[in-house]
């Protein structure tokens, strides 16, 4: 909040006491231009701070990375926007790069030059030869355009100095994270293990390339869960037990659950259920909006912008990691391989159907856990620790594959778990993926929460 001293209504005074009177209003006016300024220098950079989140999803997309990639990008483009302005003004531990910084840079050019020395430090190593051209555009006019919006100024030149360098220290340290290395797998056989699957049939979302169209992709990244982490110790940390056995009651609980309501054709999925299904299925861009939409309504600031997004990009990051290193030990099924062959599972209350589809298409990875329940379990205590509460209402809007679908909140924690519950709808992921991991998403965003990005001290 900004205190804005006024003069009081001036008593008749001595001469003396009038120039005094005069003194002490012209101070008072030289205050509030002051402060007046400064409140209208951080609104303008926490505008650039939410800008530059939704622009560096844009080039990340158009450069062609899956979504785990995605995160990845993220997170390093936000966490040194955080460091870059923390080094102008330190109200924030630095993540990694100290500065210093100028202290009269301009803070809009600095959050410019970080994000665009990272995404065009990054877009190289991913996409074909027209997405990297298309991605390096997209990046290049966002800058040119941030740039012109400060004026040429010594602390258009500081900022951009000190960006750079946040954005050069983030790309050293993650050089040599193994997000461009892969590892061997080779699918499984046999009940409850995860093999190349079909597409529903028309794909949900469609697929102009009718070879891709059919699905039978081989997994994802099966080397992802061996990337360096953002802020956890290890991939491995938090374990989880693992899935139930394909002959147990609660293995037969989500089998029946989801052939009935995650299905192509359902008689027990409501309309809104399928709503929530279209609408998650963007994956991380779902909680950008999220986290973008209570920045712009609680009027966050840009340094106050830059650490919700900067601790929400690493657990998000983290989330998939962590995610991706246990889903490769497990390696269970998806329900649409499990219900085409439930006869083979040992299990008698789970009859299986050769002609079941799903309602989406299924991701080419294994079960369990669900990524997309873990890094909104993360991002939603990260939301909710930064702003002070869980009970916040917001409404967001669908992107593409779905987009223009408005789903409203009145917590981060309903979000999450209305996130989670979308795989089930969308029958793709069975109940117990999604919830272990919303509860593995909120174990990295609540150490992530106590340990980086803490308030500077005084």
């Amino acid at each position: 909040m900004i205190h804005i001293l006024v003069p009081i209504a001036a008593q008749p005074k001595s001469p003396t006491r009038n120039r005094r009177g005069r003194g002490r209003a012209g101070l008072t006016s030289v205050l509030v231009i002051g402060l007046l300024a400064a409140a209208a220098m951080q609104a303008a950079a926490a505008n650039e701070v939410l800008t530059w989140n939704e622009t560096a999803l844009k080039v990340s997309s158009a450069n062609g990375q899956a979504p785990l990639q995605v995160t990845r990008t993220l997170a390093m483009v936000q966490g040194a926007v955080h460091d870059a302005l923390n080094a102008i003004t330190r109200r924030y531990a630095a993540y990694y790069f100290e500065g210093p910084g100028e202290a009269g840079a301009s803070p809009d050019a600095a959050v410019a030059a970080a994000a665009h020395t990272v995404l065009v430090g990054v877009v190289p190593s991913f996409g074909t030869p027209a997405q990297k051209m298309a991605a390096l555009a997209l990046a290049e006019d966002a800058y040119l355009a941030s740039l012109s919006r400060v004026s040429n100024s010594a602390a258009k030149t500081h900022g951009v100095t000190v960006g750079r360098a946040a954005g050069v220290a983030v790309l050293a340290l993650r050089k040599d994270d193994g997000a461009t290395r892969d590892a061997p797998y080779t699918s499984g056989m046999g009940p409850g293990k995860w093999r190349p699957h079909p597409n529903p049939d028309p794909p949900n979302p469609p697929i102009a390339n009718a070879e891709l169209a059919r699905g039978y992709a081989p997994s994802i990244l099966p080397g992802w869960g061996n990337v360096t982490p953002f802020t956890l110790l290890s991939a491995a940390q938090f374990w989880l037990p693992g899935p139930p056995a394909l002959t147990s009651e609660a293995y037969a609980k989500d089998y029946n659950e989801i052939k009935s309501i995650g299905g192509q054709i359902s008689q027990a999925r409501t309309a809104e259920q399928t709503e929530i299904a279209r609408f998650w299925f963007q994956g991380p861009p779902s909680m950008y909006q999220i986290a973008r939409t209570v920045a712009t309504q609680r009027r966050l600031d840009a340094w106050d912008s830059a650490r919700l997004l900067g601790l929400m990009s690493m657990v998000m990051a983290d989330g998939y990691i962590a995610g991706f290193k246990i889903r490769y030990v497990y390696d269970l099924w998806r329900p649409v391989t499990a219900i085409r062959e439930g006869d083979t599972d040992g299990n008698d209350a789970t009859a299986g159907d050769p002609s079941w589809n799903s309602l989406q298409n299924t991701p080419a990875v294994s079960d369990y856990p669900s990524t997309l329940s873990t890094f909104s379990g993360a991002a939603a205590v990260i939301l909710a620790g930064v702003l002070g509460t869980d009970q916040v209402s917001f409404s967001v809007t669908s992107g593409p594959p779905f987009p223009d679908i408005t789903r409203s909140f009145t917590s981060f924690s309903q979000a999450a778990q209305e996130s989670a519950n979308s795989r089930v709808y969308a029958g793709i992921h069975f109940r117990m993926a999604c919830e272990h991991g919303l509860t593995l998403g909120r174990k990295i965003g609540q150490r992530a929460l106590a340990l980086y990005l803490q308030p500077a001290q005084k």
